[in-house]
């Protein structure tokens, strides 16, 4: 079986014991894979697609303020095709 694009590995242990992965989901939402982003999320926060297109919503915004100069598309170029 052949994968592609496949999602990162969540396993960044903070000294706490608990699971970061928000390095691996921002660069896929940089990065404009956005179903592997929302996938992302939904394992590291064991939540619904719903909830995680709204966690993703609001990366994204954080990402676009925080991070403008990584992303490679304007905003509309960066939605074009996808429907939620």
């Amino acid at each position: 079986m052949v994968v592609i694009n496949p999602i990162p590995k969540l396993t960044v242990v903070l000294q706490d014991g608990r699971v970061d992965a928000w390095q691996s989901i921002d660069d896929l939402i940089v990065q404009r894979r956005i179903i592997s982003a929302m996938q992302a999320i939904r394992e590291a926060e064991g939540c619904s697609l719903q909830r995680a297109i709204d966690v993703f919503a609001d990366r994204y915004e954080l990402l676009r303020r925080t991070r403008p100069d990584d992303f490679k598309v304007s905003r509309d170029e960066y939605w074009r095709g996808v429907y939620t």
